[in-house]
Parts: structure tokens; sequence; C-alpha cells
């Protein structure tokens, strides 16, 4: 294709391929094919002027993205789907179409039209407002489209056919900027909340084999087991599992899946192991699932919002009833109609879901996804946190410290087999082993059977015709009747530290433990000095490791309170004890055993590189790996709070006044009608500014 250099400086150039070269969808194709080249940032692609601006590092070459684009032939250009960014552009840019086109018309209708006419397009376009109001007396309400009919009539009747069209015009602007702000808002959550599988386990005849996810094509077979997001469509032919289809069907009870049943791309394995043939690999409808589950948070709305939703309804009919009043007692229409021209309810309803939306757009922008606004409310209103510890307030990436074996098996074996069963488990301490492993050169075939996942701190297996085990002490010495001697308690009392234990046990024989160094993140002391600061009052650490860690960990972190040793099911009873005591509970972890408490808590929080489960079960989930972020999060929550409750006083305080200047006469209708709808935009459109500073 042909293309002129528009400008070219170092890292940013941009062609013209001339307007309309190439559709939206092409765009977004060329955009994808661009990004494969070396050193490519960012690709922004417009089809109205045909341009294309690449981004690019001191990497790149700007003569390989120029042969790249001139090798494109008009017929034969891709089409893409867009990337979250793209889509968000493409909503600004028909937004700004929109709201021009919008005002360039009623212009143009103002100027051109005869007055007639102009009053004849005033009636037809009252026709809905007047329909809606109907439709809601019929259905027994009497709600803001009663309200808005009635001003709309009350205005027509009057022969005010240019305030008619003023309040329609406003009701028409609100409504799309509220379209804007919730697309805007969807399409930045949806980009967050898209989960990329890397890798999966396929099956072959060589066994089990760790592959990328792109190399997987349809009639392949995978391995899916416990806690693990199923990446794909496909059939079970052979296992059986219990699945968590809650993301498809909202039923929370797993399902049981075995050979014939079908599963789904984005549900969860809770338990079990399947092999999956797989019949579609199909990204879109993974976002298609995330668009549904965004329209299903609807559902979550902010407490606060809801109560903004009732008593904007609440309010209509007493203001109706005034308006009538007002009437009775002063006969005058002037008045009536400054009365319907301004309502309290609008505003309400307007303002603060914009405010909802517009705060879980910026928690987006900065990389936490929140599922719904109420659980904004529930961050800001919470006066109680508590910790997981292990990859929450420790290290997202704990060592291997120490690998210590007992009896007849060599420290290799241990660990060699210890990373065989943990290397298909999502948690920091299993990828600790399998890391130290790697980096020792042991290789770790697969000749174990079915891994089972016990959510109890335990991985059980069949290793060459016995059981092995590898977990926590409980696990290992109460669950599974694992006998630790005098000699191997006294090898381990010598090595002491503060460092975390792993078991392993092969056929009910002590074979190894595995110490973990697992230290505290070094913001993590800060952080929680931070969130004491924002009105937490008890910090707690709830942990599976021994006495001895926790209690070193919450010295380095000033935490006073903590518990030890504690079960997934404990964890979530201690959760719901201290709810029942009237304090609103935070959850944080990051692990398939902290899945029970994060349910209980009254808002849960998983963290970057948390488990499926978990991530699936939290209410908010953050996609950085930064713990301030939990600072962050708090601080943008009371701030909502706090604009929400703002936003109650200035809508009283102004349609207050509106209201005393239009009966007393002071303030025409259509001029009261103009302040009132601009005063709601207003107040729509500061709730749109961000929350937190910059920077």
């Amino acid at each position: 294709m042909k293309y002129a250099i528009h400008y070219d400086q170092a890292g940013r150039l941009r062609l013209r391929l001339g307007q309309y070269a190439f559709s939206e969808e092409e765009g977004w194709g060329i955009a994808s094919l661009l990004r494969q080249e070396v050193g490519v940032q960012e690709v922004r692609t417009c089809a109205q002027n045909g341009s294309i601006l690449i981004l690019y590092t001191a990497e790149g070459s700007r003569e390989a993205y120029l042969r790249r684009v001139g090798k494109l032939r008009r017929n034969e250009i891709p089409k893409a789907e867009p990337t979250g960014e793209e889509e968000v552009r493409a909503i600004d840019l028909r937004f700004q179409e929109k709201i021009g086109g919008m005002i360039c018309r009623r212009m143009a209708m103002k100027l051109l039209l005869p007055a007639p006419l102009q009053i004849a397009r005033t009636c037809l376009r009252a026709l809905p407002y007047v329909g809606g109001g109907i439709h809601s007396l019929l259905h027994g309400k009497i709600n803001v489209n009663v309200l808005d009919a009635t001003a709309i009539l009350a205005s027509l009747c009057k022969g005010s056919f240019r305030s008619a069209s003023s309040i329609m015009f406003l009701l028409t602007l609100s409504d799309i900027l509220e379209e804007y702000t919730k697309k805007r808002t969807e399409t930045a959550l949806t980009a967050s909340l898209a989960v990329h599988v890397d890798k999966v386990w396929m099956v072959t005849e060589q066994g089990d084999v760790l592959v990328p996810m792109s190399e997987v094509q349809t009639g392949d077979r995978l391995r899916i087991r416990t806690g693990v997001m199923i990446p794909i469509d496909g059939k079970v032919s052979e296992g059986e599992a219990l699945v968590n289809e809650a993301t498809m069907t909202g039923e929370p009870l797993a399902v049981r899946k075995a050979a014939g049943s079908m599963v789904y791309a984005g549900t969860l394995v809770e338990e079990g192991s399947i092999a999956v043939e797989v019949m579609a690999v199909n990204t879109q409808t993974r976002i298609q699932r995330i668009m549904d589950l965004i329209a299903a948070s609807e559902e979550l709305k902010a407490n606060v919002q809801g109560k903004a939703e009732r008593l904007a309804d609440q309010i209509v009919p007493y203001h109706l009833l005034t308006a009538a009043m007002v009437y009775l007692l002063s006969r005058n229409v002037t008045k009536v109609m400054a009365i319907l021209t301004v309502d309290y309810s609008c505003a309400i309803k307007l303002a603060t879901p914009i405010a909802v939306i517009s705060a879980m757009r910026e928690a987006a922008n900065h990389r936490m996804m929140v599922k719904g606004g109420r659980h904004l409310e529930a961050f800001a209103q919470a006066d109680t946190i508590i910790f997981d510890k292990t990859g929450t307030l420790t290290e997202a990436c704990p060592q291997v410290s120490v690998v210590v074996p007992f009896g007849r098996y060599a420290r290799d074996e241990v660990l060699r087999t210890a990373a065989c069963l943990e290397e298909h488990f999502p948690h920091s301490v299993a990828k600790a082993i399998v890391r130290r492993a790697a980096e020792e050169g042991l290789s770790h075939e697969e000749r174990h059977a079915e891994v089972k996942y016990v959510v109890a701190h335990g991985i059980a297996s069949e290793l060459d015709g016995q059981k092995v085990i590898i977990g926590s002490p409980h696990f290992v010495f109460e669950d599974e009747g694992v006998t630790l001697t005098d000699e191997n308690q006294e090898k381990l009392r010598q090595i002491g530290g503060e460092d975390s234990a792993v078991f392993l046990a092969i056929g009910q024989e002590l074979a190894g433990a595995v110490f973990i160094h697992d230290p505290v993140r070094e913001e993590a002391a800060q952080v929680i000095a931070a969130l004491r600061k924002t009105g937490i009052e008890r910090v707690i650490l709830m942990t599976g490791d021994g006495e001895e860690a926790a209690k070193a960990a919450c010295e380095k972190l000033g935490i006073t309170e903590f518990y030890a040793r504690v079960l997934p099911e404990e964890k979530a009873a201690k959760v719901e004890e201290i709810r029942a005591q009237g304090h609103p509970v935070i959850m944080v972890g990051d692990g398939i055993n902290d899945s029970p408490a994060l349910s209980a808590a009254n808002v849960s929080v998983a963290m970057k590189d948390a488990s499926d489960i978990a991530r699936e079960v939290a209410d908010i989930a953050l996609l950085s790996a930064d713990l301030w972020e939990l600072v962050t999060l708090r601080q943008l929550s009371q701030r909502l709070m706090h604009r929400i409750s703002g936003n109650y006083h200035r809508i009283i305080v102004l349609n207050t006044a509106l209201l005393l200047l239009g009966v007393s006469g002071i303030l025409q209708p259509t001029v009261s009608a103009f302040l009132h709808n601009m005063s709601t935009v207003a107040i729509s459109g500061a709730s749109m500014r961000p929350l937190l500073p910059k920077g």
C-alpha cells in the first residue's frame, strides 16, 4: 500500500494511507501485525483519516515498520478484534461524534426549520417521554419518568415549546453521558478481567507434556487438575471431577463431570482430574463470558447506589404533590412549571451510579478488578483486615533454603519427588520447590498416578505403587498418621530458624522436609501502617505455618494479632466470628486454601499470583504484585463515599435554591429548567473526575 510519512521523529512514526484506506476492523488488524515487530510499544490506527501511529523503542527498526506497511495489499488487509485500549479509544471517538452531531443538529434545526416545523418536531420528540410516563403510571409507579413526562407535557400545554425542547435535549445529553461512562468502564473492566492461560498440560503417548496454550488445537487432549481454570470448551474423555460453573450458570455448587460431559472455558476444577478433548479454542467465548459477568455485576450495586435510586423514585410523588398545592394556592401555571422543571430525583439517580461506575473504571486503570460497586462500599466501611501470610505479606517468590532427607532417602530424590508433585499447583511455595529442582537440573518426569490436592495443605498421589504425600505438618503427621521419630525431630530442631517446612512421606515413611525461606515484603510494614491511618483498627495475620514463623513475621510487620497452624475451614470460621462481633472484614489471600475465608468476608481481595479459584471467589482481584494497591483501593473507596455524600448535599442545596427562586417568580421555568439540567449534568460530569491524584 502507498503511504505518506506525516511525522518522523525518534521513537514516533505517523503514516497516512488516505481517507478510509482501511476499515476500523482492518485498522486493528494492521496494529496487531505491527505489534509483532521488535521494539514496537504501541500502535494506534484511525480509519477516518487512514493514519497509523507507531511508538517504538531504540531497539526498533523504522525501516522494518515501513516495509511491513508497504507490503500490505488493500484487498488482503487482515481484520482483528480490538485490544482493550483500542476499544476504549473507539468508544471515546463515537461519544465525541454523537455529542458533536447532536449539538450541530440542534443548531441547524433552530436556524433552518420554520417555527411551525420546529413545534411539530418538538411534539414528536415528546411522544416517547410521555409514553414512558404513562407506562409507569399504568404499572402503579410514580417515578422520574412520570415527572419528566409531566414537565414536558406542562411546557407543551403552556405553549413553551422551546422549554420542552430544552428539557428533552438535556435529558438526552444526560442519557448519552451515562451510557458513555458505563460502556467505557465496562470495556476497561473487560480488559482487566481477561484471563490469559499461557501453558497447559497436553496428554500425549509419552505422557503429559507442558505446552504453550497457543499450540493447542481442536482434537488435542488436555489434563485439567484441581484448582485450575479450564481454558477451552471440550468434552471429558477420561477421569472425574467436580467443576464450578458459576461463571456461566450462576450456580454456586460444583457439578460432577465424567467421561462424555461437556466443560467450558472459564469454569474451575474444584476437585479431581480430567482429560478433556478440545472442541473449541476461541478467545471470543472467554470475552463474551466476561461481558456477561460484568452485566451480572449490575446486581452487585453498592447499597448507597440502590438507596439513591429508591430515594429518587420516592421523592417524585411529593414533588408532584407540591406542584399541585402551589397551583391550588396560586393558580399560577408559571410557578407550577418552575417546580416541575426542577427536581431532586434526576440528579440523585444519575450522579450516584456514574460516581460508582467511574470509581470502578479508575480501579481498573490502577490494575485492580472490582466485580461490583458494593465491594467498593464494603472496602471503604471495613475496620478489620485479615491477611494470609505466604505469597500475600511475604515475597511472591519464596526460595527453598534447606532440603532435609530422612532415613534411606537421598536429598536429590526428596527434592525431585517434591517438585514432581508440586508442579501442578499454582502456589508460591509449590513454584519455589519446582524452581529449585530446575536450577539444580533435577529432572522430574511424571511417574506418579493421580494427583489430588487436599484442602488442608497437602497433595496426595502414588509413586511406584506406594502412596506419596507432601504438605504441612498437620496434614502429614496428624491427618495421614506418618510417624515423626525422635531422631528426625532432633534433626529438625537443629535446623531451627524461622523458615516454614513442607514434609514428604512415601509409603507412610517420612522421606524428607523442604524448608522455605519466605521473607516479608519490603513494603508490607509500611502498607499496614498506612492502612491503619485510613481507619483500619485491627490487622490480623492468619496462616497455616507454625507459630514461630508467624510470630517472626508479625514482629517485622508490626502486627499484634495472629493465628498460626490454621486450617482453611478454621480461617473461614474466624472470619465469620469477627463479623459476628460487628466488625466489617476485608480478607486478603492468594491460595486455594484461602478460598473459604475469602467467601466468608464482607469483601475479599485476591493477590496477583493467586490461584484461579481464589481469583474467582474474591470480590476484588489485584493485577499488580504491589501491596500499596490495597492502600490505593482503600483511598479510592473512601473518596467515592465522600463524593457521593457531597453530591447529595450539592443536589439538595442547588435544587432547593432553584425551586424557591422559581416559586417566588424570580426565575422563569425555562431558565429554571436550564439551570437544573445543567447542574445535573455538571454534578454527573464532576462525578466522572478521577478520585485519586495522578502520579
